[in-house]
């Protein structure tokens, strides 16, 4: 493990996206997804926890840090360049990174061996509200090449979504490698408004999921609970005490613990009922 905070990653390639790999070099794989406007280094204690008994390869989504070259990626796309650059593993996915990781667990099913799901969601169900945030999502890349990365991305993390983050988890430098043309094209190209609903293929996803909300964050917890009901193997559904939509940063320790759990049962061949 580095102790560098910030060690630089592989940079993107044509087929693949900019990663840092840490941990136990011959360990079961675990694949970090960030969020929106974060990168695959905005993870902290929570994806510390895994390097002593697994390798961990932090990703750069599609327009977001080393991966700028691969901003106009559509999901589809993207989920295909994830997987061409992590292989086979446990994928974990916050907020838009779980949303990836669905399309990567459809599209990829021999590679997706597990996955955790961080307040994900399978997207917007009816295309009223699709074309709502569509022009949501629209608005927010128009504002933000008008203002600028640091406007915002202060303006982004002032949203109630993000009230409990601590100082640490802001991660306001680490955002900053982050631009305007990336971030503004990942919304247009990958934001949830343009992103076609899973709802009704989530019975083809047969790997075990676990899905973490905090308790805070009631929306993400009643999607969780209706992921869970719709895939076609185990799911769970874990609530972690005080934390909201960022619940891995928010309250690392109990995130961390709850996936380790999820990992050991699998490891032991413990079964676990779809909603138990």
């Amino acid at each position: 493990m580095s102790s560098d905070p910030n060690p630089p990653g592989s940079p993107a390639t044509e087929d693949e996206l900019a990663v840092r790999v840490a941990g136990a070099a011959h360990g079961p794989t675990v694949v970090l997804v960030h969020g929106f406007a974060q990168t695959g280094e905005c993870f902290g204690p929570f994806g510390e926890a895994f390097e002593e008994a697994h390798r961990v390869l932090r990703v750069d989504q599609p327009g977001h840090g080393g991966s700028l070259r691969h901003r106009e990626a559509t999901l589809e796309q993207a989920a295909d360049l994830l997987v061409a650059t992590c292989g086979g593993g446990t994928y974990v996915g916050y907020s838009m990174g779980a949303r990836l990781c669905l399309h990567a667990a459809l599209a990829h099913p021999g590679s997706v061996h597990q996955m955790v799901l961080i307040g994900g969601t399978a997207g917007i169900d009816d295309e009223a509200g699709r074309a709502a945030r569509r022009r949501e999502d629209e608005a927010r890349a128009a504002r933000l090449e008008a203002v600028g990365i640091d406007t915002f991305l202060a303006e982004w993390l002032e949203m109630d979504m993000f009230s409990g983050l601590p100082r640490w988890a802001r991660f306001d430098d680490e955002r900053r490698r982050n631009t305007v043309e990336g971030l503004a094209t990942s919304l247009r190209v990958a934001g949830t408004g343009s992103m076609a609903s899973l709802w009704d293929r989530l019975g083809e996803i047969r790997c075990p999921v676990l899905c973490l909300t905090g308790e805070q964050d009631t929306r993400y917890g009643e999607l969780a609970e209706r992921l869970v009901a719709g895939f076609g193997g185990p799911a769970r559904h874990v609530v972690v005490p005080g934390a909201g939509h960022a619940a891995h940063l928010e309250q690392p320790s109990s995130c961390s613990a709850s996936v380790e759990e999820f990992l050991d049962a699998r490891r032991t061949g413990r079964d676990r009922a779809v909603g138990g």
